[in-house]
């Protein structure tokens, strides 16, 4: 859960940074917020959460 977390608040800097720095504007990104959020509910979500899970802990074994 606490990588969970820190990836949630890494990817909310990049996009503040980004939409602050005018490379990413307001629409595209609600509309892929809304594209996560849908995909979160459909059944490729566990394997998109143990991908990320594992790059995560390959990362963290270094």
């Amino acid at each position: 859960m606490a990588v969970s977390i820190s990836l949630v608040v890494l990817f909310g800097i990049i996009v503040f940074i980004l939409v602050r720095t005018g490379y990413q504007r307001i629409a595209p990104g609600i509309a892929v917020c809304m594209f996560g959020f849908f995909l979160a509910n459909t059944g490729i979500a566990p394997t998109i959460t143990s991908a990320v899970s594992s790059v995560t802990g390959w990362i963290s074994s270094f």
